[in-house]
């Protein structure tokens, strides 16, 4: 029985460091406004997947700090967190924020100095935060963003977005955060002829200020975009946080987004 169960074992120890789960979530106003009971939720939500994309950082005292905080609540779970947090954006005359990634320890490595993407700053306000992971000696990029909002009209910055692969031919980049767009806008229509296809289709990841008929979710925003070619995905999915709360408005004390997520092995 021992003989059969060892490469069992190992099979699904080989299985689970292959596979890595990616979180992206735009938790609105994350800095000294979150208690650390909202703190200590968020951390439980987000401790089982490997690497946390986080949108909306406050720019200011309290947003970086803040960050901080969640991954000593990591760490307090047996799991070893590092995370990085980027300069507050810098060309926005609309409303200045950081991004942050944590990552596990034990499966992901930071492979190079991760930075706030210059080239169209001029053109998009809240610049992308870029981030290089080692996963199984393979690497990957996440492009963290947060778009302007929708009446501000996305798409002139998402529209930049179709350059990137071929400044960083070198790079697997995946693109993900809060888009202010849904994925079947046009906008996206260069990145797909490019093989690029989303995480998630017809999915709503913003909640409205009230339930009605046990509706719940308004807008279709955030997203991940990543080549077919470069990874398979395993599962993907939202995580409908809002059900945990008596109401929608205690829910918006945590975020007005869901966290959104998938898994994934590199080709």
């Amino acid at each position: 029985m021992k003989s059969i169960l060892s490469p069992i074992l190992l099979l699904f120890t080989f299985l689970s460091f292959a596979q890595t789960k990616v979180l992206s979530w735009n938790i609105e106003n994350f800095g000294k406004s979150k208690s650390e009971i909202e703190l200590d939720y968020i951390a439980k939500k987000i401790a089982l997947y490997d690497i946390i994309a986080i949108q909306e950082v406050v720019a200011g005292y309290g947003g970086a700090q803040t960050v901080a905080k969640l991954a000593a609540l990591l760490n307090e779970k047996g799991t070893k967190w590092e995370y990085t947090i980027s300069d507050p954006t810098t060309s926005s005359s609309y409303k200045t924020e950081r991004y942050a990634f944590l990552w596990k320890t034990n499966k992901i490595k930071l492979k190079s100095k991760p930075w706030l993407e210059q080239k169209y700053s001029l053109a998009i306000d809240r610049e992308p935060y870029f981030a290089t992971f080692e996963i199984n000696k393979k690497t990957i990029t996440l492009v963290n963003f947060h778009a302007i909002t929708q009446k501000k009209q996305p798409e002139t910055e998402i529209k930049y977005f179709k350059f990137l692969p071929d400044e960083y031919p070198n790079l697997n980049l995946v693109f993900l955060g809060d888009f202010n767009c849904p994925e079947k806008h046009t906008v996206f229509n260069p990145l797909k002829k490019m093989g690029y296809v989303s995480v998630l289709k017809n999915q709503k990841t913003t909640l409205k200020q009230k339930c009605k008929n046990n509706i719940c979710l308004a807008s279709e925003f955030d997203n991940i975009f990543f080549k077919a070619s470069s990874l398979k995905t395993l599962n993907s999915g939202v995580i409908k946080f809002y059900e945990d709360f008596d109401s929608l408005q205690n829910a918006r004390r945590v975020s007005d987004h869901i966290p959104i997520w998938f898994e994934f092995s590199l080709n």
